[in-house]
């Protein structure tokens, strides 16, 4: 398929050719990008393609959506997503990616499963969230290469951190991240790393009082260990010479501190539960190695999106019968560090194991208890129910939540000509930056 798209392309043709062409090989920014639109033209009832930023380069960060109604949000559909190659020397998921969205539309209407996944879900494929530095990277294990971006920043060191201060200017991958986030109400999402094999799930940074156990930690257990059992081998927990893992699952704090990492930024300021997925002990391994990783993890990643649909979802309407944006619905004694707003159309999603529980709904002027026993979603669905508040609500939603404590905020990326580009190497970075080489030395991830 190489040379097919690449002659395509130099002739200034978009090349079209079967999904099913799609070779277990690494993809670089041109292939990628034409296989995606590719996609999209040849299943444009199912996909939607677009770009939700530029990279410091000026590479599109292209992201397709799979799903009955993929351009826009229908209520009580949850959003799911996955990430990959942030890090651009771990191309392993960007490779998984490509086949994955293969997988489904080419799956669509004949295998029952997928089906019902694609029409009760919109699907967020977002193959590369760092394409500069997938394209500076080279084929080896353990060099560091091409993992940051073009301004030499780590984009999972990138985000706002809810625990202490992240100095580092935000880069345009971040922030362009950082504005899809708000754009969408995320339910549910994974984000895919190489150099271990383990499911790394929240807090990946802490203070005193957390101690980076967040008040989902069941069900981020669950959702972790899911993946690990399904997975064909990180379930051992010791796939990797380097490391040692119970069950093929790890806190992220327990096993290392990460400030500024995106799944903290989901979780915490997004209402959106993300885990870290480790999915190939060597960083950029061979080519001819891509079939197996995607043997391996195929089923998992079946498995994790289907979660999407447990716990409970529903709007909040008031007495009129108007939906309540910025209601406040929150499980008691499962408080989070930003309070779970209703988005604009009063719709809540909480993601739960079975059991009881009660749920507080507040909005200006009121609230309800309710106690509710949540069992096992059925058939692609979260257990619905809808609440009503007793007073009139006028209120409009926003993207922000304004109850969020948002104590530590960066400066988005300003280059700066006395610095070579925004390498940032003052005195305030210098100790975050060397016990940021010394983590990556000590843990090679």
């Amino acid at each position: 398929m190489h040379w097919v798209v690449t002659c395509c392309l130099f002739l200034g043709v978009l090349p079209i050719f079967v999904t099913s062409s799609l070779d277990f090989g690494y993809h670089n920014t041109q292939l990628l990008e034409a296989y995606l639109k590719n996609i999209n033209a040849a299943y444009p009832d199912i996909t939607y393609l677009h770009s939700i930023g530029k990279s410091v380069e000026g590479r599109d960060l292209w992201v397709i959506i799979v799903g009955r109604n993929p351009k826009t949000h229908v209520v009580g559909i949850p959003e799911f997503k996955y990430v990959a190659n942030m890090h651009g020397n771990e191309a392993v998921g960007r490779e998984l990616m490509l086949h994955l969205v293969d997988y489904l539309v080419t799956n669509y209407k004949s295998d029952p499963v997928i089906s019902d996944l694609i029409n009760k879900t919109r699907i967020h494929i977002m193959p590369s969230m760092n394409p500069d530095g997938f394209e500076s990277s080279a084929l080896t294990c353990d060099s560091l290469i091409g993992r940051y971006n073009t301004n030499n920043y780590d984009l999972n060191r990138n985000f706002p951190d809810a625990f202490q201060r992240n100095l580092a200017p935000i880069q345009p991958e971040t922030q362009a991240v950082m504005d899809w986030l708000q754009t969408e109400t995320f339910v549910l999402s994974a984000n895919f790393h190489g150099g271990a094999m383990v499911a790394s799930y929240p807090y990946d940074n802490a203070n005193s009082s957390t101690n980076g156990i967040s008040p989902d930690n069941d069900v981020f257990i669950y959702l972790a260990k899911l993946y690990a059992d399904t997975h064909a081998t990180m379930y051992t927990g010791t796939v990797c010479s380097t490391d040692t893992f119970t069950n093929g699952i790890t806190n992220g704090f327990r096993w290392y501190p990460v400030q500024g990492g995106m799944q903290d930024y989901n979780y915490i300021y997004s209402q959106c539960m993300e885990i870290t997925l480790e999915v190939s002990c060597c960083k950029y391994p061979d080519a001819s190695t891509i079939q197996g990783y995607w043997n391996d993890n195929k089923a998992a990643m079946i498995a994790y999106m289907k979660q999407v649909h447990i716990g409970i979802k529903g709007q909040v309407f008031d007495i009129t019968g108007k939906p309540v944006p910025n209601a406040i619905v929150e499980i008691v004694n499962r408080q989070h560090i930003c309070p779970y707003l209703t988005n604009q159309h009063g719709e809540y999603y909480l993601l739960l194991l079975p059991g009881n529980y009660s749920l507080n709904v507040t909005a200006p002027g009121t609230s309800i208890l309710k106690n509710i026993y949540i069992p096992e979603s059925q058939n692609f669905s979260a257990m619905q129910y809808n609440f009503t508040v007793s007073v009139p609500v006028n209120s409009t939603a926003s993207s922000v939540n304004t109850m969020c404590p948002r104590a530590f905020i960066q400066s988005p990326f300003t280059p700066d000509s006395d610095d070579g580009g925004g390498i940032a190497l003052n005195a305030g970075l210098l100790p975050f930056l060397l016990s940021t080489v010394i983590m990556l030395l000590l843990t090679n991830q």
